[in-house]
């Protein structure tokens, strides 16, 4: 697995722009193939391909090299504070856990937010935070969060979020339909204004479903 996972970072990362050296270093460390489910087999180059992966439960675990780019898109220092919405398996998660102070991520779906808890634990992960909710509601508690990350497509930008980001903050989401988005990030200056939003690329995510997204399909409905 070691030998894939430096091809990633070299072909899939670093050869599109990754450059971050805090990002590449999570991701050269990280061992992908622990956040699949339990059962779950594949080999080396397919859990390190530059595709995402189905995970069960109408989710996906995401490509590699849109990880990176939402993580450097969100320019972390140390010291940061990071919402996430949508904690998935943990991979993107344990990303931002590798790189800033703390980590509060949401999950709607119990199963999958148990089961990453679970695995971040057995990884040694002791600073992050977990909620089971509905994520477009962010996780006023914890606020004002220095970053926000969304890893699912809505239909516009919920706005608890933004008025989640604290000064200086970035708030990075995809914004679309439920097929298609545009990657956007949110700039909150230091005096509290915001500054225009900018598209960074075109993107494929799973539906952010709740009460500032999409509405619940019959079958999101029952896996909730």
């Amino acid at each position: 697995m070691s030998r894939a996972r430096a091809r990633m970072i070299q072909h899939d990362l670093e050869a599109r722009g990754i450059h971050d050296p805090r990002v590449l270093g999570a991701m050269r460390r990280l061992p992908r193939e622990e956040f699949l489910p339990a059962g779950r087999r594949a080999l080396p180059e397919e859990v390190y391909g530059d595709a995402a992966l189905p995970i069960g439960r109408g989710q996906t675990l995401s490509q590699p090299y849109i990880v990176g780019a939402m993580t450097q898109a969100l320019g972390l220092a140390d010291e940061d504070r990071v919402l996430e919405v949508g904690t998935g398996t943990g991979y993107q998660t344990a990303v931002l856990a590798s790189i800033a102070a703390e980590v509060w991520t949401v999950e709607r779906d119990p199963v999958l937010a148990e089961e990453a808890h679970a695995r971040l634990d057995r990884l040694g992960f002791a600073n992050v935070r977990y909620l089971i909710g509905d994520g477009t509601k962010g996780w006023p508690e914890g606020a004002p969060y220095d970053a926000i990350l969304v890893t699912a497509g809505g239909p516009s930008v919920p706005a608890a979020l933004k008025s989640q980001l604290g000064p200086g903050g970035r708030l990075v989401v995809p914004v679309g339909s439920r097929s298609l988005q545009e990657l956007i990030r949110i700039s909150r200056q230091d005096d509290g204004r915001e500054a225009e939003p900018e598209v960074l690329m075109e993107c494929r995510f799973v539906p952010l479903v709740g009460a500032e997204g999409w509405s619940p399909t019959w079958s999101e409905r029952l896996r909730a």
